[in-house]
């Protein structure tokens, strides 16, 4: 029916046969208006082939005339045929269909599944799922949070609507400054900070700073994404095997890796707390040539459980040889993309000539409520309710496990410092065996090997990985009633 009333309308106008008993059904009363249905109608013939390649249509009068629509709207459509080169116009002689080399489809086409990562993840399910990049958010203050972006709004500050600096809020900045100081002995100028959408980005920013041509060494086993970032951005890395004070000075210089990734805090996974005389000895190691640079990623210092916390690497460097870098993931929520960057004067220097023109990655909104948050005190609050909170998860874990029958073939790892800890199994069941039959409990496990970026022939094969933090008392209780059973 369509195309016998589009064959009237065109052919007919061109023959002069009686329009008046011709129709093509024009909504008034549908969303789209009516110079865009015309516009599809055409553009439907033309694609389909039912509109030759030269055809002339109708012209804007007469086709305004017979549709009963104003010249307007058939002006329009053809504006917007013309535009996208379905129709051309011609001087004194009207509008004419353009030639179009459809593609053709030289295979059937099939329909590709598209899933989700969160689909992967939901394929199975577990009653305990231990993994290590998760916090308890039950504990967020969201009334504090939910007040302090309220008055924000109502203050009306119109300049948090203009683009925030490239480095980031200044306040924020500065609030980030002296808790870094006072909490974890870094020693900044709030300049000297740029704030970014998570350590990923600031870790690609790093890496163009640097330039390509450095070598890194990173720690192995370690954050495998780390790794993918330096692989996707063509950099050459190095795996440099650690002992029980961290990574292995005499493997870095005998490497030729000018720089160094690691988390001497809290190493990820082995909870490795890096000690003084290893961090004299890496500094010293980079202040034995001028290109080279240590990145300290500082990423959850905020929660160590015995002793008095360990100043950051950064804050003994005299020469400016440590880029710190550090998130509010852990201490906050993993959603709040906020991370920062400390670099040292020389660096700096070259990321505002060469790297200021990148906008802020953060919302200036958001940058600014975080200041406040800081600012009025509520940030140390929260880590300090969240500290105890997560002490005494930590307490009732290694409480459960020692109460287990087979706790004399269990060793304890790590668990000083962090939202996991480490569990090596004395026995004759290996890390595979151990992970099974915890999943047929309903319990999901990593094993350390996992986090190896590359195996290595003394890499131990009876270690799992969990992390805590999310668990309640009674659910860790009944997790570790899960294991016994497993195990």
């Amino acid at each position: 029916m369509i195309e016998m009333v589009r064959s009237q309308i065109f052919n007919g106008i061109r023959f002069g046969i009686d329009m008046a008993l011709l129709t093509l059904e024009l909504q008034q009363n549908r969303i789209s208006p009516l110079y865009r249905q015309l516009y599809d109608f055409i553009k439907g013939e033309v694609r389909s082939g039912s509109l030759k390649a030269g055809e002339k249509l109708p012209s804007k009068r007469n086709l305004s005339t017979h549709l009963k629509i104003s010249q307007n709207t058939v002006e329009t459509a053809y504006g917007q045929l013309v535009a996208e080169g379905y129709i051309r116009s011609a001087a004194r002689s009207g509008f004419y269909v353009c030639s179009l080399e459809m593609p053709s489809l030289t295979t059937e086409m099939q329909p590709v599944p598209i899933r989700s990562i969160s689909d992967e993840i939901a394929k199975k399910t577990y009653k305990y799922d231990f993994r290590t990049n998760s916090i308890d958010t039950a504990y967020f203050p969201f009334a504090t949070w939910a007040r302090i972006q309220k008055e924000i709004m109502h203050e009306g500050n119109r300049e948090l609507l203009n683009m925030p600096d490239p480095q980031g809020d200044h306040l924020l900045r500065e609030s980030i400054s002296k808790y870094l100081h006072e909490f974890r002995g870094v020693n900044c100028l709030p300049e000297q900070i740029v704030v970014g959408a998570g350590t990923e980005y600031l870790l690609g920013l790093i890496i163009q700073i640097l330039g390509r041509s450095c070598v890194w060494a990173i720690e192995n086993p370690g954050y495998s994404k780390t790794y993918l970032v330096l692989k996707n951005n063509g950099v050459k890395t190095n795996l440099t095997s650690l002992d029980d004070e961290g990574i292995r000075i005499s493997d870095l210089t005998t490497s030729d890796s000018n720089i160094v990734y690691i988390t001497p805090s809290h190493h990820f996974p082995l909870g490795i707390i890096m000690p003084m005389h290893r961090r004299m000895q890496l500094l010293k190691w980079a202040n034995d040539s001028d290109d080279r640079y240590i990145i300290e990623d500082d990423y959850d210092s905020e929660f160590r459980f015995n002793g008095r916390p360990i100043p950051a690497l950064q804050g003994l460097d005299p020469n400016d040889k440590v880029i710190y870098i550090s998130t509010f993931s852990k201490s906050i929520a993993p959603s709040m993309r906020v991370s920062y960057v400390i670099l040292p004067p020389k660096l700096l220097a070259k990321y505002r000539k060469e790297f200021s023109f990148y906008s802020s990655t953060v919302s200036r909104f958001e940058q600014y409520a975080l200041y406040k948050f800081m600012a009025d005190g509520y940030f140390e609050r929260h880590l300090n309710r969240m500290r105890n909170i997560y002490r005494a998860r930590k307490d009732k874990f290694v409480e459960e496990i020692k109460r287990l029958p087979f706790a004399d073939k269990i060793e304890i790892i790590g668990e000083n410092a962090g939202l996991h800890l480490l569990l090596k199994i004395h026995g004759e069941m290996k890390e595979k065996e151990l992970l099974r039959r915890a999943e047929k409990v309903g319990v999901k496990l990593y094993g350390l090997s996992e986090y190896y970026i590359k195996p290595e022939t003394d890499m131990p094969d009876n270690v799992v990985v969990l992390g805590y933090s999310k668990f309640t008392a009674d659910e860790i209780t009944d997790a570790v009633q899960s294991l016994k059973n497993a195990w």
